[in-house]
């Protein structure tokens, strides 16, 4: 698989049967490792101090009334049916909800946003027959309302943000009380003095194992996550089933809404705290939905309707049976997962247990990675080193920053806790946070993207924002008791987020005021007032139009460049991917003899960037391949206007794309001063001509040629275009294609700026706070713009500018 185009699981969505029951198994041990767990320590949570199990099993039988149909109307009604229907061409998750709202309404927040980018075929790709009805009045007015007002704007971004944010602190939650809970399990295996000596540091063992075995990717051992996720259901089925047969029959009666208005009614306000323990039933949920990009919509559906779902209601079901006949006065002792267990199957339950918790604290923590990353490609954080563990599986990555601090945060949690009844209190907060947001933005995509009637929103609002409200504040009121932590995370991420944000568009807003004009630009001449070497020169710009200010700063300072210039930008788009045969976007800037051109390079915020050589290589024959189809009768293409900085520029694909267009070929050969011939099918690179020659350098032909091209025969790179026969191109458009040849020869230089931003004159002390210490530490303790985007070090060249904001 390509991996810059990671399509291989949207390929496979609509095959056969045995492929989407193939997809339903491997979504185990990826989505729903997580909500399988869970078992472990919900009831164990509820009855933690604000009820109490009694003789009349009350208690118990309410609390399994509530937890059966919170996992049927949120995990089954609410994503099952209806949330994942919502994907973002095959993507989900929060991003996935705004990109869609930022594409149907123009609010996106991504500064250099072109008409071009909407041209892309994903960008809005519909394939249901309701996205082709018009809006509805209140629906247009909604849409205008959002694009006229910035504020609407910046809140819709800042509630997406406050998403990502509290899935990120349950990256440092739900490893924490997963680990914690399997290896409770210790204690009914020796005596209490010994246990309590022995679970902590056997669970930060665990997590310290497991985060440190980040860097080798998922996919060496992925192959073990479905097995063992597989196994964990149908053991705790099976002892479900076992114990309702063995202890309490009729346990299925308290599957009814009665016994919640009995349970409610006795317990009164301790009944309404414990929902906050009740709640740890449908974490993970949200996976299911984040993780669709990796499977496909039907396969996920199978999955939790034919497996998960009967599997977690049996474990419910038989711990509410063997509790019901297990009254202790005094105590809610007898109550957890362990003590269902039969005494025989005990141990391999545990290891099962443990592995299992591995396997859903690995999806967490993976998808929290795949968050970070569709945030730094939206510039909602700062520059971060992603390493792509798998050639083979989109989407598996790794990022060393956040996979530390994510393991020092998991340690303290568990350390300071030490108990799951803080830390379910914890994790049950960030992970009704996060199904309010999703909430939120699905009655938005349910007006804006999928065209219905207001009253559908407000129904969908109304039903599950009222079950998240009643759950919200449950957990809300244990903020004292380890609900603090997810909001004190919360918000340290989200001022990052919001301040990188708001530092890059200030900085762009900047470049734009101050690029130099096109028409200076080319009042200077074909040599542009300077000396042109050989070489491709590689301008790195934010801006998708004009001259960036660090190229006139650096010819400034040293009036000397290179022979092929080419402006580059790359850019994300508010789509998940781009494909590949609308990769680049290319135009000419001046006549022929100037040799500048502007590329933009277009990526989806779930894109792999390719690496040097093979970008460079991509580039080039974009480049290529724009030249030959502009000289081309049949394919007329108007370069970049004189007058108009917002010329025309042409979609070409990358060299994969186009395999009847110009291909490269680059070889190692011992050069000699021997002239090669053009041929019908290639062109290669003779000595340059007089004109050529006397366009970049003022000294003779014959000079230049001669420290060009040495007598002594040297080893080094050699390149050739395959050029179709047809079309014919022009005699320009090959002298073109010669130079580039040459250009490429001589190597790639890229030009990046490496700015310093400072609040001007008379600016509130919040914004010289945000500008002067917020955004400079963040960009001062980053990676920077070369190594984020695979830039070889020995080609960069960093220009340094302050930029007065």
């Amino acid at each position: 698989m390509d991996l810059e185009t990671g399509i291989d699981r949207n390929q496979v969505k609509k095959e056969s049967w045995r492929t989407i029951l193939t997809l339903a198994y491997q979504s185990l041990g990826v989505v729903y490792g997580d909500l399988s767990t869970s078992p472990l320590y919900v009831y164990k949570s509820t009855f933690a101090e604000d009820i109490e199990h009694s003789e009349t099993n009350e208690e118990i039988f309410g609390v399994l009334s509530f937890v059966f149909w919170t996992l049927t109307l949120v995990p089954l009604l609410k994503y099952v049916l209806i949330v994942l229907r919502a994907n973002d061409n095959g993507e989900g998750g929060t991003f996935a909800l705004y990109s869609l709202l930022c594409r149907h309404a123009r609010v996106s927040s991504l500064p250099n946003c072109q008409s071009a980018d909407e041209e892309l075929s994903d960008y809005k790709k519909e394939s249901d027959a309701r996205y082709l009805k018009p809006n509805s009045g209140f629906g247009s007015g909604l849409k205008s309302t959002l694009e006229r007002h910035r504020v609407l704007q910046r809140f819709l971004l800042v509630l997406s943000l406050i998403g990502a944010c509290f899935v990120i602190g349950d990256g440092v939650l739900t490893p924490a009380i997963s680990v914690f809970s399997a290896v409770s399990g210790l204690e009914f295996s020796m005596s209490e003095k010994h246990h309590k000596y022995v679970e902590l540091p056997i669970a930060c063992i665990v997590l310290i194992c497991l985060f440190a075995l980040q860097h080798y990717g998922t996919h060496r051992v992925g192959f073990l996550f479905a097995p063992i996720v597989l196994a964990w259901l149908l053991c705790i089925s099976a002892i479900g089933l076992y114990n309702i047969l063995h202890f309490n029959q009729t346990v299925y009666k308290a599957l009814s809404p009665y016994y919640m208005y009995k349970f409610l009614k006795k317990t009164q306000k301790g009944g309404w705290m414990s929902l906050g323990g009740i709640l740890l039933c449908i974490t993970g949920s949200e996976a299911m939905f984040a993780d669709l990009g990796h499977f496909s919509q039907l396969s996920i559906q199978i999955a939790f309707t034919s497996l998960v779902y009967p599997a977690l209601v049996l474990a419910y079901m038989g711990q509410a049976a063997y509790i019901s006949t297990h009254y202790t006065q005094g105590g809610n002792s007898h109550i957890g997962f362990y003590i269902s267990v039969p005494e025989q199957v005990r141990w391999p339950v545990l290891v099962i247990a443990v592995l299992a918790a591995v396997v859903g604290s690995q999806a967490i923590i993976t998808g929290t990675f795949s968050i970070i990353k569709q945030c730094s490609a939206l510039d909602c954080f700062p520059k971060v080193k992603i390493v792509h563990t798998s050639s083979k599986m989109h989407g598996q990555i790794y990022i060393p920053e956040i996979n530390w601090i994510l393991m020092l945060l998991c340690l303290a949690v568990t350390i300071g806790f030490r108990d799951t009844k803080r830390m379910g209190n914890a994790s049950g907060f960030a992970v009704i946070s996060v199904m309010l947001v999703t909430t939120c933005l699905m009655s938005l995509v349910i007006v804006l993207c999928w065209h219905q009637s207001v009253f559908f929103a407000i129904c969908f609002v109304f039903f599950f924002g009222t079950i998240e409200a009643l759950y919200f504040s449950a957990s809300l009121v244990k903020f004292h008791q380890g609900a603090w932590v997810p909001v004190a995370l919360g918000l340290c991420f989200l001022f990052v987020m919001y301040v990188w944000h708001y530092g890059t568009v200030r900085k762009y807003e900047f470049e734009v005021q101050n690029k130099v004009s096109i028409n200076y630009l080319l009042s200077l001449g074909p040599s542009l007032g300077i000396v042109r070497v050989r070489g491709i020169g590689l301008i790195h710009t934010e801006l998708v139009s004009g001259i960036p200010a660090i190229f006139s700063h650096f010819v400034t300072n040293l009036p000397a460049f290179h022979q092929v210039l080419v402006f580059l930008c790359i850019k994300s788009v508010p789509v998940p991917h781009v494909r590949p045969e609308e990769r680049f976007l290319v135009g000419q800037i001046g006549p022929r003899e100037y040799r500048l051109y502007r590329c933009v390079v277009r990526y989806g915020y779930r894109d792999v960037h390719k690496d040097d050589v093979g970008f460079e290589n991509d580039l080039v024959c974009s480049i290529a391949e724009f030249l030959r189809s502009g000289s081309s009768p049949e394919k007329k293409i108007m370069i970049e206007d004189f007058e108009n900085e917002n010329g025309k520029m042409t979609v070409v694909g990358t060299r994969s794309t186009h395999a009847d267009g110009i291909q490269l070929r680059e070889d190692n050969v011992e050069m000699t001063p021997e002239i090669t011939t053009l041929g019908q099918r290639e062109i290669r690179s003779p000595p340059p001509p007089v004109k050529q020659r006397e366009i970049r350098s003022p000294p003779p032909p014959m000079k230049q040629r001669e420290i060009m091209s040495p007598p002594m025969p040297q080893r080094r790179k050699k390149v050739r275009f395959i050029v179709p026969e047809s079309p014919k191109i022009d005699t320009g458009a090959r002298e073109e294609l010669q130079e580039l040849m040459e250009a490429r020869e001589a190597g790639v230089a890229y030009i990046v700026g490496n700015t310093y931003m400072n609040a001007k004159k008379g600016s509130s002390w919040m914004k010289r706070f945000a500008i002067d210490y917020g955004y400079e530490f963040l960009r001062r303790n980053s990676r920077t713009a070369s190594y984020a985007l695979n830039i070889p070090h020995a080609s960069t060249l960093e220009v340094g500018m302050i930029y007065h904001v």
